[in-house]
Order: C-alpha cells, then structure tokens, then sequence
C-alpha cells in the first residue's frame, strides 16, 4: 500500500513538473512576444497564473517536501528493523557487541 501510494504521489509530481515547464515556457514566450507587439497569449497566461500555475508550484514543493520526509522516515524504520533482526537473530552472548551504536 505504501509502495502505490508513493508510485503514484512520484506520478502526479511528474506530470506536475511538465505543467510547470509548460507554464515557465508559455511565459518566456509570451512575454517575448509582448515586448516585439506580436500577441502570444500573455493576457491569457497572466489569467491563468492565480488558478492553474501558482497552485502547480506549490503542489510540487509541497510533494517534493512529502516524498523526500516518507524517504527520510522509510530509511530510518528499515534501520532499525535491520538493527531489531540482528539482535533477535544473534546468540545472547554477543548480542551487544553487534549492536550498532547511534552516538
């Protein structure tokens, strides 16, 4: 479950990340255009930026930041469940000595 949910969080930043590109594009573009006097849609982009391409880029720091602390805490759990495996699995004698030490 968590695999899928973070395959597809992956897959909506992505197709976010081309809308953004998209949007920095038309904009260059368009602003290109409006400085010659050729319209290419600035008006229309500057409409659009409240609605469409300032949530986009939010959406991507937001997910980005989600992404990289699920990482952050998938990391962290599987060490320690790695360390717990060592431990249960090592005869009681030295099981302190292949404790690994956090400090």
């Amino acid at each position: 479950m968590k695999e899928k949910f973070l395959n597809l969080l992956n897959l909506i930043l992505v197709a976010d990340v081309f809308l953004v590109f998209l949007g920095f594009a038309w904009f260059a573009i368009a602003a290109i255009g409006k400085a010659s006097g050729i319209n290419l849609g600035f008006d229309l982009w500057h409409q659009l930026w409240q609605p469409v391409f300032n949530p986009a880029i939010g959406i991507l720091m937001a997910g980005a930041l989600v992404s990289g602390g699920l990482s952050w805490l998938n990391r962290k759990f599987a060490q320690k469940a790695e360390t717990n495996r060592q431990v249960i699995s090592t005869p009681m004698g030295n099981a302190e000595e292949r404790i690994p030490e956090n400090n």
